[in-house]
């Protein structure tokens, strides 16, 4: 089984910087921008803004995308759960824990899902 506290530690340094790249661009933990996050002055303006804020919503999206798994395996640890993949039950790989310790799927059931 993977080292829990080091990957308690991991999990948590990664949740607090997706956290706060969200916050920096002004978005919310589910990947929402707040509505002060981009203004137009000018009817000019309202396209490019417009843009922007597509494109940071797809940005924030997959931060908070990002967020969600982090903050499912820091609750698989809390459940005892930690490093047992969610489609087929066997165990993760150490190496893939380590090196991605938010994975919730074993190498194979990751390339039967994408």
């Amino acid at each position: 089984m993977a080292d829990l506290a080091a990957a308690r530690a991991a999990l948590e340094a990664e949740r607090d910087k997706l956290v706060r790249q969200l916050d920096e661009m002004g978005a919310t933990p589910t990947g929402e921008l707040r509505s002060d996050t981009i203004s137009a002055d000018s009817f000019a303006d309202a396209g490019a803004a417009t843009a922007e804020r597509t494109e940071l919503l797809g940005i924030a999206e997959a931060l908070a995308s990002q967020l969600e798994e982090v903050s499912a395996a820091l609750k698989r640890i809390d459940d005892d759960q930690y490093g047992l993949c969610i489609e087929c039950g066997q165990t993760i790989e150490p190496a893939r824990l380590e090196f991605r310790p938010q994975s919730l799927r074993c190498v194979s059931c990751k390339m039967k899902a994408s």
